[in-house]
């Protein structure tokens, strides 16, 4: 089982109490663009007519996150109001549709998805692109350094577009061939 998963099967998934109890599901991953961790979910209601909750899921309040759910431990893990992802998103904003450039100036694509790798301390491992001049094909792109990321533009060093994945059981392999890589750099 891979470490690594798209932001896309996050959202949607509920987010239920280790009682049973049905709290939210996720709305969006809100992360520190700075520093590439996840740092909450914003939520909404459960069921077909339910809207957006103004109330935040602290990553370090989520016991476990599973394929089919977010675990917490009770109701009281959802913060009383959004001003965690209200401060974040007001310092970087969505990269969904960003352009991912190298530091040389060559477009890499779209970003239509990012890639977290899971765990203590989930952090973004990557991002999803839509190429632009090779068929509008998606390709994971592993990022192992820290780049400049705004709501506009990904940058990343030029050596990255030389390692990209086309589904999740590749993209270990990608990210290590890129961390090598740029380590001999140094």
């Amino acid at each position: 089982m891979t470490p690594y998963v798209r932001a896309t099967e996050i959202a949607k998934l509920p987010v239920v109490t280790l009682g049973g109890e049905d709290v939210a599901q996720v709305k969006d991953i809100v992360f520190d663009t700075a520093r590439g961790s996840v740092r909450c979910f914003t939520l909404s209601g459960r069921g077909l007519l339910a809207g957006p909750l103004k109330r935040d899921l602290p990553w370090n309040n989520v016991h476990a996150l599973g394929p089919d759910a977010v675990m917490i431990r009770d109701g009281n893990a959802v913060a009383e109001n959004d001003q965690i992802s209200k401060d974040l998103t007001a310092s970087g904003g969505n990269v969904l549709g960003a352009r991912a450039m190298t530091d040389g100036g060559t477009d890499l694509g779209t970003i239509v998805d990012v890639i977290i790798e899971t765990g203590r301390t989930p952090t973004v491992a990557g991002y999803e692109l839509e190429t632009a001049g090779r068929g509008h094909q998606r390709v994971l792109l592993p990022v192992v350094k820290p780049v400049a990321v705004s709501g506009e533009m990904l940058l990343v060093p030029d050596a990255t577009g030389e390692f990209t994945a086309g589904d999740l059981a590749g993209f270990p392999e990608a990210a290590r061939g890129l961390r090598i890589r740029l380590q001999g750099e140094t």
